[in-house]
Parts: structure tokens; sequence; C-alpha cells
């Protein structure tokens, strides 16, 4: 890994994000939507058969298939999924809101209603690689906000299935209906709707850099969730982090992809050389080990500091999706966190928790942008409505006060609207 020094190297050098350069599928994508608009269905099949080469008798996953998935997952799995749903469920719940009305003694009302989106599309990745983590996350917390309708989209195997522990786990968190397509054809699908899969209002999931282009390009026609990027974890050791647990914490975030980001900021030099023996002993062991010995290689950094309070200076900078504060007093530093998508306390919480099993969501906002997203929560499947109430006494009141504002902006016609029904009063 890469090794920097406040003390010696630049902060911008530092802090720079060194990624490779992703290709521009932008073209492609632009085409795929406009095929699926135009041919609904039969786009989907034929997509489904060029780019997955996959021929599908039915774009639906049938109540048969589930049952099937069911059976076929072990009771250990499911009992595990169950756990992991109670934990969900606990932790979103608190972060329901409830609308407010607001009385004032003029006859005013005013208030805001908080109300459930209708069908909400959750994208699923799949294929050669199977997230039933992912189900629950974006599934759960819609269904706490009330959404009436939950549409997955996934793709299937070469065989045109979907994996079991996605169907099992879909079934137990409340899917209403699962199609096997994926990629931009399936994020087309839910924007704008076929014969077969109704058209959402909101499509939330990660995937690849089609499913992240696709996404940004039906924005305004349906909600999303965010643009993710690469996945990253920074994490800040002290003189009491052990090594061997600091580097497969780095490793479990450095499989996910090539272009994943693993950082150590630390107070200790020492460290720094037993985690990058750690990382080669660790590395040889790893069935994914191609794809996170590239991630270290191209996106992997250890940063020395003079105290943790450099180091957490600079985790806001880097604003990490992913941040553990692997030191001896994690709470005496959380207040001073500003930018992270979750953080996680102490020599025992390491990031995996947070994928699977703890409750909080682990859908975060990456490449920087916890400075202004937030982990995806209820509070992304609801929308809000504002309403008021005003007596003919409270708008006489403030009557010549609004027409004044409306005559400054020079809207003549919205003055007027105030002034007809002053006038008729006279």
């Amino acid at each position: 890994m890469r090794v920097y020094s406040t003390q010696k190297d630049d902060l911008a050098d530092i802090l720079t994000r060194k990624y490779s350069e992703t290709a521009d599928v932008s073209a492609v994508v632009t085409t795929i939507i406009d095929r699926v608009k135009a041919d609904g269905d039969q786009a989907l099949y034929q997509l489904v058969k060029e780019i997955d080469d996959v021929t599908l008798d039915s774009l639906t996953v049938t109540k048969e298939e589930i049952a099937d998935a069911l059976k076929a997952t072990s009771p250990d799995l499911i009992k595990v999924i169950e756990q992991s749903k109670a934990n969900i469920l606990a932790f979103h719940q608190k972060q329901v809101r409830q609308g407010f009305v607001s009385t004032e003694e003029n006859g005013v009302v005013m208030g805001q209603r908080i109300l459930p989106l209708a069908r909400v599309g959750v994208y699923v990745p799949g294929g050669t690689a199977a997230y039933p983590s992912t189900v629950l996350m974006d599934v759960l917390p819609a269904k706490i906000a009330g959404v009436k309708k939950i549409v997955m989209v996934t793709p299937t195997d070469s065989e045109g299935k979907v994996p079991a522990a996605i169907l099992a786990t879909a079934s137990i968190a409340g899917v209403d209906e699962i199609y096997k397509v994926g990629g931009a054809h399936g994020v087309a699908a839910l924007a704008y709707g076929t014969e077969t899969i109704p058209k959402v209002d909101k499509i939330v999931g990660p995937g690849n850099i089609y499913v992240a282009t696709a996404k940004k390009m039906v924005y305004g026609v349906v909600d999303i969730d965010m643009i993710a990027g690469p996945s990253d974890v920074l994490i800040v050791a002290d003189h009491s982090a052990n090594p061997r647990w600091i580097t497969a914490d780095l490793l479990a975030q450095a499989e996910h992809d090539k272009l994943a980001q693993a950082i150590l900021v630390t107070t200790e030099a020492a460290l720094i050389e037993k985690v990058q023996k750690e990382v080669e002993q660790q590395l040889a062991a790893l069935p994914r080990k191609e794809i996170a010995a590239a991630a270290i290689e191209n996106n992997g950094k250890i940063i020395l500091v003079q105290n943790l309070g450099e180091a957490i200076s600079i985790a806001n900078e880097i604003a990490p999706e992913h941040l553990e504060l692997s030191v001896s007093e994690p709470f005496a530093l959380l207040g001073k966190v500003e930018n992270a998508g979750s953080v996680f306390l102490g020599h025992h919480t390491p990031e995996v928790l947070g994928d699977y099993f703890a409750g909080p969501n682990h859908t975060l906002p990456t490449e920087g942008t916890a400075r202004f997203y937030s982990p995806l929560s209820v509070d992304d499947f609801v929308k809000k409505s504002s309403y008021l109430y005003y007596t003919e006494e409270a708008m006489n009141a403030v009557g010549e006060a609004v027409e004044l504002f409306a005559e400054t902006e020079d809207l003549m016609g919205h003055a007027r609207s105030i002034k007809v029904r002053r006038e008729e009063k006279e």
C-alpha cells in the first residue's frame, strides 16, 4: 500500500482519489433506454439475449419459483436472514416521521403530511454474484414507510434463474413482484414501464457502471436513491489497534471491486510496517485476491499523521463511505466526525457487521458524497406535502404585505389575486 505522511507529503496529493479511468458508457445506455421505451417487453427479451446470452420464457418470477427457492435455501441461512430483518426493522422504525399541524390565534392553519410513495423499484445485482443483504437493506425501509408496491428487478444466471438466496430473501422481506432483468434495461423498464413491468416512482439499489449511468439518465422521470461509485473504507487507528484485524477490514473492502478504496490513517509508524506484512500474507489466502490486490495496489493508501485530531480532519476531508474508529476511546472522536456514511466504533465493530446484520443501512454515499448525502432510510420512501388555511380576516391582515412583495417582483397577477379579494370586501 502506498504510504503518505502529513509532515512530508502535500495534503492535496494525500486526499486525491486515484481511481483508474472508467469507460463512458452513456451512448450505449442511451440506446438501451430508447429501445425499452419504444418496444417494451420485446426489447427486454432481446437485450437479455444480446447482453446476458440468456433466453427467457418469461420476465416474471413465479410463486412456484419463489417457493422452490425457499426450500432450496438452508434453514440456517433463513434464520440469519430473519434475524437480520428484525435488526434492520428495529433500527429503521425509529426513523419514522409524523406530520404536524399548527393552528394560530388568527385562524391560520398550516401543516405537513408525510405520504408513502406508491411504487418503488429495487435493483438487486445478480448473475454471477448474489447479494441478499441488498434486498433487506433496500426493501425493509420502504415497507416501514408504507410503500404500496415494491417491484424488484435482478439479472439471472446463465440458465435464466435467479439465485435462490435472492428470491428467498425477497419473499421474507415482502417484495411484491420480481422480474428477471438487470442492467440498464432493467432500470429503463422500471422508469418507463413495459407491458409486464410497472412504471415506478423511485429506483433504489446498487449496480455496475451501466446501471449507475442508467439511473442518472432516468432521474427526473423517476427519483433515485443516489449514484453509487466504488465502495470505500477509511480506518483511523492508534496504538491500541490490532494490525491483523485492521488488515482484514481493509481487504474486506478491497475484495468488492478493483476500484474499491481502502485507507488507513494512523498515528503509529510501527503499525504501518505490520499492516504491510499482513496485507501480503492475508491476500495470499483470499479467494478474490486478484480483485483485492488490484484495489490495494491502485487505490489503497496509508497515511501517517501526528495525532488523532489530524486523523479526523483528514477523514472529514475524504468523507468516506465507511469510517472505522479503531482506537482506544472511539466515542471521544465520534463528535468530531462530520462527513461519513456510517461510523464503526472500536476494535470489535468491523464494517462487515453493518453490511449484513447490525441494523443501520448499508446503502451509503460513496466517493466523498457523504459531505451532502445520507444513508438510505425511511425518509427516502416518503414524500412531504404541506397545506395551509387562512380565514378572511387572516388574509386581509397580511394582504397589503403580500401585494407589495408581488409588485416588487413585477408579478402583478400575483398581486391581483390578493387585491380582488380585498376589494370585494370593501
